[in-house]
């Protein structure tokens, strides 16, 4: 790959892939063996081990196992939660075992306990439901049994990948509705029910899902558009989020909610978003350029943030990808080097933003497909690894590139680490 002015285009040479490893290991990284299945079947696999523990099962047991297991589906979607795993994951020094290291890099897949919980959970409830009804419970405790489960049915079916992927908004309302109005079914289970212990529970976790909301509040944003493609946003608030966090912005907060990267800079209060044009909301998001936002939550770790785990590190990004990489990229805590793969990168994201990213990485490797063509990202990713002896990949593009870079290399005996679909 030789460069050629601006110096922010490049042209590919054949580069030959390592091996691919061991049949065995090729198996662990099949998609279906991901760290995000290994934690559902985990969850599962303890449910049924205490269920065989526990036989004969009592309606106590049941109820006791079920709130268990959809606390745990809730809890861990809590941001400060999420932000404590990253912190645990991230807190291996670069002298422990690479293998080690690449394991707890994989901590963003904490989305396979919300998966395993949501599920056990919904089983022990039923469970539960036919329980009550065959031991003649109370007309309003068996009625709000079976209407809970069907709701539990409704969320847990629209948030499997082919309906989430397809109608996506869809998902968000009846995720977020669902939830709310499950919750308060619990509520008035548990009261009816008489179950006293459930009540803490309850409190815990209604007071996880209430905590973002208390934290709602509308800002000011200044929005700049480099291109039709592209709006930067900055915001300054009185909030300087971390590098590698993200936050969650909304022009109607009971409808959708959209999460981008945040992007502080070093020594400057504020942050930036990079919001490139990607469906409807975002369209018109760059199109009428709104000077106040809505923003909730708790500002929280994304999966770049497992770079400080490696000595040294390679950025591949497509597109806006390069949003999450530039926080990275300009608090340089952890050396890298930036593989950008994206269409007229002067024009579509301006002068100004690539011109910072080229002061803080000067070798950076960046493709101009207008000129180029699409590349193969894996080859572009190797070449940069092998040249940078760098310990790890970071693929941040859409679904099915992501895969295909960390998959690829994966496969040949190299940590790479991409955002999947429920992360």
């Amino acid at each position: 790959m030789t460069s050629s002015p601006p110096r922010t285009a490049h042209t590919e040479d054949a580069v030959d892939l390592p091996p691919l490893t061991s049949p065995l290991r090729r198996a662990l990284k099949h998609p279906r063996l991901m760290h995000y299945n290994r934690l559902a079947a985990l969850v599962l696999l303890t449910n049924v081990l205490f269920l065989w523990a526990s036989w004969p099962l009592h309606t106590r047991t049941l109820g006791h196992a079920a709130l268990a297991n959809l606390a745990l589906a809730v809890l861990v979607r809590q941001q400060y939660v999420i932000n404590l795993f990253f912190r645990l994951a991230t807190w291996a020094p670069t002298t422990w075992p690479l293998k080690v290291r690449w394991t707890l890099g994989k901590v963003y897949h904490f989305g396979g306990l919300h998966v395993g919980g949501a599920l056990a959970g919904s089983l022990w409830f039923v469970g539960l439901a036919v329980a009550l009804t065959a031991e003649g419970a109370g007309g309003p405790l068996v009625a709000v049994s079976w209407t809970l489960i069907a709701l539990l049915a409704v969320v847990t079916g629209t948030a499997l990948p082919p309906f989430r992927s397809r109608f996506h908004d869809h998902f968000e309302k009846i995720h977020r509705f669902g939830g709310w109005t499950a919750l308060a079914l619990f509520w008035t289970h548990t009261v009816l029910s008489g179950e006293r212990a459930g009540l803490w529970v309850l409190a815990v976790v209604t007071f996880s899902v209430a905590l973002p909301w208390m934290r709602l509040r509308k800002v000011a944003v200044r929005i700049e558009r480099p291109s039709s493609h592209v709006a930067l946003a900055r915001f300054d608030h009185g909030e300087t989020p971390f590098a590698g966090s993200s936050t969650a912005i909304s022009r109607s907060p009971l409808r959708e909610w959209h999460s981008f990267a945040n992007v502080p800079s070093p020594g400057e209060s504020g942050f930036r978003l990079t919001i490139s044009r990607a469906g409807d909301w975002t369209g018109a998001f760059i199109d009428d350029r709104p000077s106040r936002v809505w923003v909730k939550g708790i500002t929280t770790a994304g999966v770049a943030n497992i770079e400080t785990l490696f000595t040294k590190v390679v950025y591949v990004a497509t597109g806006s990808g390069i949003g999450p990489c530039l926080p990275h990229l300009l608090a340089a805590e952890v050396p890298s080097l930036l593989v950008w793969a994206t269409r007229a990168p002067r024009t579509t994201y301006g002068d100004a933003l690539v011109d910072e990213i080229l002061e803080v990485q000067p070798h950076a490797r960046i493709w101009d497909t207008s000129l180029h063509g699409k590349p193969d990202m894996v080859p572009l990713a190797y070449a940069a690894y092998r040249d940078f002896g760098a310990e790890a990949v970071i693929c941040i593009s859409n679904k099915r590139l992501t895969w295909q870079v960390v998959h690829g290399l994966e496969r040949r005996g190299i940590p790479a680490y991409g955002a999947i679909w429920d992360s």
